[in-house]
């Protein structure tokens, strides 16, 4: 999606596509106003209705299939209604205002929060929807301030991809420490190619990509001005310093990485599932994938989790929300779940999907391990990762410019402290 979500996948043909941040104040007051008021519109009692962002082709024909297969289990019509997701919750809010919402919204998780925290969603075990045999990172990934709102059927993370006749041309092993990345990213660029390709353009793409730094290196979204945090971007520093990363990295969005790697203009990559397709397709382009490295040996690499979740807005209409409930319930079952994994290589949610997943894509197992350690942008900010990922995109372009990181971080924290 994120970005397309910070899934990247729907940003793989608009670039320019950002996500609108909608003020919490906003959302509340259309939101609260459409619960008070009950029921809108007439529905077609037989006909249900998923709005998601799945306008990439392939993803709304996968989204399709599976909506067939469920209309058939269930014995009902479900219909699909694709919005770019730089739109979608823009668009649901036009909707709760004018009491026409759909039965079933995908929303990034990252989105979620705001939705549930104005009451625009029921509480997905109240309809009977179980969280048995997910990990307890992608419940939280759905949930918000202690209720599980959103179902995932696949998550992604992100991860280290290598060029592998780069590195073995060079003798060089595949990096897992900071030290070893900073290193062989130097020795590897060479003329016009760079060690390393990321993002840290001034989007949640660069958040996105730099909360694995942040994590892994004990630093906390709760506290942006740590010295932890300032460390994680001091690395981001002297990656550039040494001329290991591109200075147009600021500007990069993830597909812009991806396109650098691609061309061979980039050794290695930060990146994540949603490019495999697009690698794949690229003739003579032998690559690997690891996890990110860590500050120190021994450490867990702590890398985002991203996609969307499948949510019940609130329309009054209890008889079909509990049917919405089904859909989503179908949707996410183990053998749905695995075959969309397996279609946009991402990692099912189950636990058992994604054991099955494993064994049909084993090139993808060191993003299986990722996934395992990742977590939640929004689990300990809720709503309010929206003002966190504001503030933190601000402090890159500064920081990697030329200011230093602690004055960049530290005015990043007063402007999520504010509120400005």
């Amino acid at each position: 999606m994120t970005e397309p979500s910070p899934d990247g996948r729907l940003r793989r043909r608009d670039r320019r596509t950002r996500r609108i941040v909608v003020p919490l104040t906003v959302v509340s007051a259309i939101v609260a106003g459409t619960v008070l008021s009950g029921c809108g519109q007439q529905r077609d009692p037989d006909v249900y209705t998923v709005m998601n962002s799945s306008t990439d082709e392939s993803y709304h024909r996968w989204d399709g299939d599976t909506l067939k297969r469920c209309s058939k289990e269930l014995g009902i019509t479900i219909e699909q209604q694709s919005v770019p997701a730089a739109q979608l919750m823009t668009k649901a809010l036009r909707m709760a205002s004018s009491k026409s919402l759909p039965d079933v919204l995908q929303l990034d998780a990252s989105e979620m929060p705001t939705f549930a925290e104005a009451g625009g969603l029921i509480p997905l075990k109240d309809l009977g929807l179980a969280t048995t045999d997910i990990p307890e990172g992608i419940v939280d990934f759905g949930s918000y301030d202690g209720e599980y709102y959103g179902a995932a059927r696949t998550v992604n993370t992100l991860a280290l991809f290598y060029n592998k006749d780069i590195l073995d041309k060079a003798g060089l092993k595949v990096p897992t420490t900071w030290d070893e990345m900073r290193d062989t990213a130097k020795e590897l660029t060479q003329g016009k190619r760079y060690g390393l390709a990321l993002s840290a353009g001034g989007a949640e793409d660069g958040v996105f990509q730099f909360t694995p730094f942040m994590w892994s290196n004990g630093g906390d979204e709760t506290e942006l001005d740590s010295p932890e945090v300032a460390g994680a971007l001091d690395y981001w520093k002297a990656l550039l310093k040494d001329g290991s990363l591109s200075k147009s990295t600021v500007n990069w969005t993830q597909a812009d990485v991806n396109d650098q790697f691609m061309a061979g203009n980039a050794a290695m990559m930060i990146n994540g599932p949603w490019q495999v397709e697009t690698l794949n397709a690229k003739k003579g382009l032998d690559w690997g994938i690891a996890q990110i490295p860590v500050p120190e040996a021994g450490d867990d690499s702590v890398g985002p989790l991203g996609g969307g979740v499948l949510t019940v807005p609130n329309t009054g209409d209890s008889e079909r929300e509990k049917t919405a409930a089904k859909i989503i319930g179908c949707m996410a079952s183990e053998q749905e779940q695995i075959t969309y994994a397996l279609n946009s290589w991402m990692v099912p949610a189950n636990t058992k999907a994604a054991a099955v997943w494993r064994t049909k894509a084993p090139e993808l197992a060191a993003l299986a391990g990722q996934v395992s350690t990742a977590r939640s942008r929004t689990a300990k900010v809720g709503a309010q990762w929206s003002s966190v990922s504001l503030a933190l995109q601000s402090a890159f372009q500064s920081a990697l410019t030329g200011e230093s990181s602690e004055a960049a971080l530290k005015r990043a924290q007063r402007q999520v402290t504010s509120g400005n």
